[in-house]
């Protein structure tokens, strides 16, 4: 049950405006110094932060990909500058909503002169989930962390494994777009 709700985690990036990502670095390495990259190789059969099958394997494509294209390899872990590992979580959040509405003035005449007017409370309390994505790189040779990008969305399902992907690739393409860091000019 809880691989059925990490699955829906990834699920949940999807192409909308809603993808809150963010990143943090080491500001002491320099990220010109890696060249390639491996993926962290499983130590035991704990699955309770990766993705299981084919989701698991989208996620890995995106991240090859995407670190493909900034000019990194991806080679065997003996010969690799940096590991990368992935890991997610699903949080339970509540949204409560209360509207008030009047709907209208009634005029009488009482005891106490005119007046009169009717108003409505409603309250909805929803609850929802929100699965976030964590990308980590570690320099191989300390074994710190030296990046980490992470991106996060409310949980909706997808119906077909091409819309899996292209939110994937979309959510990863966001999420990466920070790495390498860009020095700050001063």
């Amino acid at each position: 049950m809880k691989k059925l709700f990490v699955a829906a985690a990834v699920l949940a990036l999807s192409a909308c405006s809603t993808l809150k990502t963010s990143s943090d670095y080491d500001p002491a390495v320099s990220f010109d110094q890696y060249k390639s990259f491996a993926w962290v190789e499983k130590k035991n059969e704990d699955s309770t932060y990766h993705l299981d099958g084919l989701m698991d394997q989208r996620v890995r494509e995106a991240v090859n990909s995407q670190l493909t294209q900034k000019g990194l390899s991806k080679v065997e872990v003996d010969q690799a500058d940096l590991l990368v590992n992935y890991l997610t979580k699903v949080n339970k959040k509540i949204n409560v909503d209360t509207f008030n509405t009047s709907y209208g003035y009634y005029p009488y005449y009482g005891r106490r002169g005119w007046g009169g007017a009717g108003m409505n409370t409603q309250t909805t309390v929803r609850e929802y989930e929100v699965g976030t994505l964590i990308v980590d790189l570690v320099d191989k040779k300390t074994g710190n962390l030296v990046w980490r990008g992470s991106v996060a969305d409310t949980i909706r399902d997808q119906n077909t494994p091409e819309e899996r992907v292209e939110i994937i690739n979309h959510a990863i393409g966001e999420v990466m777009m920070n790495f390498p860091p860009k020095p700050e000019v001063k």
